[in-house]
């Protein structure tokens, strides 16, 4: 990102500089009047300063891990919670195609989120400037007080990840990781770009569902009850068939509810693809060797609670059976909407069970999207979608680290 400041008598006047020099997709970051000093300021008006950035092109680095198996490197290491620093700028990929942003896009994003929290920032100030004026100070006394708004601005968004429900664990860990590379007085078009980005970074990019090298691709889908599993699964599946023209095929081995093996079988029919109900794992062998011509085989298993030691048991085995079929990827579906110490327990749980990328649904019923940042950093998954509603197809999309981060960085609920 490139970062310059402007002069003018007017902010127009600034801003008409900045174009000139930098071209119109400039970006105002910060406006604020410039004190001019010595005697002749008496004389002359004043100044409006403006921060003005633009954004630079970089080429993505390639992802940092391959979650993919049968054949694919494991990733295996679970040691690495709560590390924010593993994640890297992974390349574009999965069933929707490249989601890269341009740079006007990105700089829409950072001027809208820099107007939300200097907004809220200047509300604070007004505030303040409401209490009994301070005598005049020295320049620098001044230079002290630009510090102080400064880390008055770093606390603001602190707090504002707090309200958005990030632990307090992780967001110190990045404020502390901003007051590191801390050099003078930062201003503060840079501590948010700063902030922005190693959000955006912790976050990374899953590469969802990949075409496998031979035979089928294996999707297996587990998690909790109430999640949208199933729903979910038909989402994801009407997009292959529909619009990649795969050959798919449907597996169901939740049994335990027969309101789900008839929901996914009613979505077969309409989807024109074959569907089956697999009771032990020798069947669910014997459905993959039937379909080994397809290009995916879709996988459903039991909704449970994740408290319920036999049926995780049972979950284990089914899912060692499916793994030696084939290439496989495996998917954890959470709701958005469900408790930050409950989504650790349901997490540490299936992780005994598989390795796995992540689903978020339901992020239309919450305000608040912390709890994202939380799994990704506790367990090192990446998270490939998420869901906003009941719609089939419509209402899923690859997971969108810059949108997201805005949210977080928001305090619009």
């Amino acid at each position: 990102m490139i970062i310059k400041k402007f002069t003018g008598k007017t902010k127009e006047e600034a801003v008409e500089a900045a174009r000139k020099d930098m071209g119109s997709g400039v970006v105002v970051m910060n406006v604020k009047d410039v004190k001019r000093k010595g005697i002749a300021a008496l004389f002359l008006p004043k100044q409006v300063e403006i921060t003005a950035a633009l954004e630079e092109h970089e080429e993505p680095r390639p992802i940092r891990r391959e979650q993919t198996r049968g054949g694919a490197a494991d990733s295996g290491e679970k040691d690495s919670r709560a590390r924010g620093d593993r994640a890297a700028v992974p390349t574009s990929g999965g069933a929707w195609g490249t989601q890269q942003e341009n740079s006007q896009s990105i700089e829409k994003k950072l001027d809208s989120l820099q107007t939300l929290l200097l907004s809220r920032f200047q509300q604070e100030e007004a505030a303040r400037n409401t209490q009994p004026a301070a005598e005049p100070q020295e320049d620098a006394d001044e230079e002290k007080q630009e510090i102080s708004e400064q880390e008055r601005f770093v606390k603001l968004l602190y707090n504002t990840m707090l309200e958005n429900e990030v632990d307090e664990k992780y967001a110190n860990q990045i404020i502390d990781e901003l007051e590191k590379g801390k050099n003078g007085n930062i201003p503060f078009d840079y501590i948010l770009s700063n902030v922005y980005q190693k959000l955006i970074l912790k976050f990374g990019k899953a590469e969802g569902i990949k075409e496998a090298e031979s035979g089928p691709r294996l999707v297996l889908f587990m998690g909790p009850t109430g999640v949208g599993k199933t729903t979910t699964i038909a989402k994801i599946a009407s997009h292959f068939v529909m619009d990649e023209k795969k050959r798919l095929a449907l597996l169901t081995a939740d049994t335990y509810r027969i309101a789900a093996a008839e929901q996914l079988r009613t979505y077969a029919n309409i989807l024109e693809v074959p569907f089956r109900v697999v009771y032990t794992k020798e069947e669910a062998a014997a459905a993959v060797a039937d379909f080994n011509d397809y290009d995916y085989i879709f996988v459903d298993t039991a909704g449970h609670s994740h408290q319920n030691e036999e049926q995780l048991n049972n979950m284990r085995e089914l899912m060692d059976t499916l793994k030696r079929a084939g290439e496989y990827q495996t998917f954890l579906v959470l709701s958005a909407t469900t408790k930050y110490r409950d989504l650790l327990k349901i997490a540490s749980n299936y992780e005994e069970v598989s390795d796995y990328q992540m689903i978020f649904t339901k992020l239309d019923e919450t305000s608040t999207l912390g709890n994202l940042l939380n799994l990704k950093l506790y367990t090192d998954a990446e998270i490939a979608y998420v869901t906003c509603g009941q719609n089939v197809p419509e209402d899923i999309e690859q997971f969108n680290p810059q949108k997201t981060v805005k949210q977080l960085l928001s305090m619009r609920h």
